[in-house]
């Protein structure tokens, strides 16, 4: 395994990454390997492109053509 040294850490996060330790019940180096490991191993976010090729192919494009309402409000609660 490889060592990492992180330098010029503010003092307050140094203290609260040890009182997160604490309440962990591990030592502060512990839980600066779990922290980096939980934003590092996320699955990767789709892009836009990718969640819209997956939805799937319904209707036809009639289905969804804009409707003239010459420029009257829709009642849409009644």
């Amino acid at each position: 395994m490889a060592n990492l040294l992180v330098r010029g850490v503010d003092d307050a996060l140094v203290q609260s990454l040890r009182e997160l330790a604490a309440a962990h019940g591990r030592s502060s180096e512990a839980e600066h390997r779990e922290i980096l490991a939980r934003a590092l191993r996320r699955p990767k976010r789709k892009s836009f492109a990718e969640v819209l090729m997956t939805m799937p192919d319904v209707g036809e494009d009639a289905d969804f053509q804009r409707v003239d309402d010459a420029g009257e409000v829709a009642r849409v609660f009644d």
